[in-house]
């Protein structure tokens, strides 16, 4: 039965902080990255792994979310999954060597992949079915606002203080979290106790979502196939899914039930999921490498950057629930959002070296609204055919694939970024010669203006060609960078078909579970 009256936005405001810790720690590490690898004197690839193990960690988990709500109860599960992160965070604040560090986190991606599905379950299950998307709205704030100001929270902290608060601030949020749940959310039963546990579909899912993972976060700094174990990764994660696949179609007690994929709405909403990852977190990846590397933004100033597109988002979720409710089609609502994406994208693409951070406003806030009419309404297709268990089941899949997306969107534009700079220098250096006029001009240009300040000659001319190399680097990059939004953009615009292929329904009324 659905809650009513005060318990029931208690435990919404509950489970929706439980799930905003996982989403903000999976951006909030980024940005204390070079003070932890000084600290711990580590190298930038090996201090990489924090992200990396983190997000490994959490996909491997994400699709058995389901099943382990069901068999040791939704409630138990999730409050397991808070205490547990909540230690990790301690332990992590604590770490001495990064070794303990990347341990650490590998057990807070575990307890954290256990947070998002299951608070999704558990807030379908709170609110009233003719509800359902106004509740899908509130989960979305920390889906889609968590990523965006994790570097924001992350960049003000280090700001006032050291990297190891980065995790303490955690703990406090995390114990009110695990009160809240202990005392508010309705236990469900135990279904799977007395049944067998499917152990090789558990190692197989292991071997190939986290052999997938590791070779999309790895692959761009490890030059892909060149190297000989993201080559064995690659081979293992095709293989171990291909098994994994077949091993659960043929137990009869699958801890992923690939049997909800006969729904299309579900089945098309996973590749929805799929593009709306890539948006979401190869954006915000893009952005702030973008700001700081280019325009030579601090982490604190990309952060608040972000900031005012985030509020545009929790302004505009209650307002598509409302929508939803009201019976606007969500495939019109999506089309929106995919569109305004693109508009974001095509602004940023027009940035210059001279932009500011008052440039900004406009794009991010038409991305904050973008992303608002994109992420509740493709839950929302999504999910809207799953019966009793099965949205545990597809909650935990869909968001499985929002972040699979999200790498492979941080992997494709990373590889984009160091192909196009190539092409892009090249092209330029090709106007680098004494036979361009427009070269020659200022190039004497900055040799007399070296000359003016006492420079010899020789070390005029040699300071003009070292000017020169800068900005070719810095046209090179900003190009790039144009490139990489604009592929972005294309890619959700052209992704605006596969709404029209989801069932239509005036009302969604996505039953909740049957416990």
């Amino acid at each position: 039965m659905p809650e009513v009256g005060l318990k029931k936005w208690v435990i919404t405001f509950t489970v929706i902080t439980a799930s905003l810790l996982e989403l903000i720690d999976t951006t909030i590490v980024n940005v204390a990255i070079p003070q932890i690898q000084g600290n711990l004197g580590a190298t930038l690839e090996d201090v990489a792994w924090l992200s990396t193990g983190y997000a490994v960690a959490n996909v491997i988990v994400l699709p058995m979310s389901g099943w382990l709500g069901s068999r040791f109860g939704r409630k138990n599960y999730f409050l397991t999954s808070i205490i547990v992160f909540t230690i990790a965070s301690f332990l992590c604040g604590n770490a001495t060597s990064l070794e303990e560090l990347v341990l650490f986190r590998i057990l807070q991606g575990l307890a954290g992949g256990g947070l998002i599905s299951t608070a999704q379950a558990i807030l379908l299950e709170t609110w009233p079915r003719e509800d359902v998307g106004i509740a899908t709205a509130l989960f979305g704030l920390g889906a889609v606002v968590g990523p965006t100001v994790g570097p924001t929270i992350g960049g003000y902290i280090l700001e006032v203080s050291d990297w190891p608060w980065i995790f303490y601030v955690n703990i406090p949020v995390g114990i009110l979290a695990a009160y809240c749940t202990y005392t508010f959310v309705k236990a469900t039963p135990k279904d799977g106790k007395g049944l067998p546990v499917d152990w090789w579909g558990i190692v197989l899912l292991a071997i190939a979502v986290g052999s997938l993972q590791t070779v999309l976060e790895k692959g761009e700094s490890e030059d892909w196939f060149a190297t000989p174990y993201i080559i064995v990764l690659t081979v293992s994660s095709v293989l171990g899914l291909l098994l994994f696949i077949w091993r659960e179609l043929s137990t009869s007690h699958p801890i992923v039930n690939f049997k909800i994929m006969r729904h299309r709405s579900f089945s098309i909403g996973m590749f929805t999921s799929f593009i709306l990852g890539f948006g979401l977190y190869g954006s915000v990846f893009v952005f702030p490498v973008f700001c700081q590397n280019l325009l030579g933004f601090s982490p604190l100033q990309t952060g608040e950057l972000l900031f005012p597109g985030g509020l545009c988002t929790i302004a505009m979720m209650p307002f598509i629930g409302m929508f939803l409710k009201k019976g606007i089609p969500a495939q019109f609502m999506a089309t929106i959002g995919m569109f305004l994406f693109f508009v974001f994208c095509d602004m940023l693409s027009k940035s210059t070296l001279s932009s500011g951070t008052g440039q900004f406003f406009l794009p991010l806030v038409i991305r904050g609204i973008g992303m608002a009419l994109l992420f509740v309404p493709l839950t929302t297709l999504a999910i809207q055919d799953l019966k009793g268990p099965e949205i545990g089941q597809g909650s935990g899949l869909n968001n499985m694939m929002r972040q699979l997306g999200g790498s492979f969107g941080i992997a494709a534009l990373t590889t984009l970024i160091h192909t196009r700079q190539g092409f892009h220098r090249n092209n330029l250096l090709t106007n680098v010669n004494e036979y361009n006029p427009a070269f020659t001009e200022r190039l004497n240009g900055l040799i007399h203006t070296f000359m003016a300040k006492g420079a010899s000659f020789l070390d005029a001319k040699l300071m003009a060609m070292k000017a020169i190399e800068g900005a070719v680097v810095k046209q090179t990059l900003l190009l790039t960078y144009s490139d990489a939004y604009w592929v972005a953009g294309m890619i959700l615009l052209c992704s605006i078909p596969l709404l029209y292929l989801q069932k239509f329904k005036k009302n969604v009324e996505v039953p909740t579970d049957a416990h």
